[in-house]
């Protein structure tokens, strides 16, 4: 099984974005963080059907940083229940993985 993992979250904007990203790289929780352009979020939210704009976060680490990572984006983000959605990675480019493994050392 490989040991890698993509973790989704969104945010409400582009400096958020950034400093949870930054953050994230800085403690070694994350290799990399793509920030996507504008996504729109709709959703049930105490009981009612809302809309957002959203900033839509892709971040690259492993199985055994989870936890930290959580911990992390819970204590950086603004939402009171950020998403945090884990996506197994079932292969990648060798070099690409070696680098990661690196880059959260």
């Amino acid at each position: 099984m490989e040991p890698y993992r993509v973790v989704l979250t969104t945010v409400s904007s582009a400096e958020e974005a950034k400093r949870i990203a930054h953050s994230l790289v800085e403690e070694r929780l994350a290799a990399c963080v793509n920030i996507t352009g504008d996504a729109e979020s709709v959703y049930r939210w105490e009981g009612k059907v809302e809309n957002a704009e959203e900033i839509l976060l892709l971040i690259k680490t492993r199985v055994e940083k989870i936890k930290a990572l959580e911990e992390a984006v819970r204590r950086l983000h603004s939402y009171d229940v950020p998403e945090f959605v884990i996506l197994k990675v079932d292969g990648g480019s060798p070099a690409y993985l070696k680098w990661m493994d690196e880059s959260l050392e």
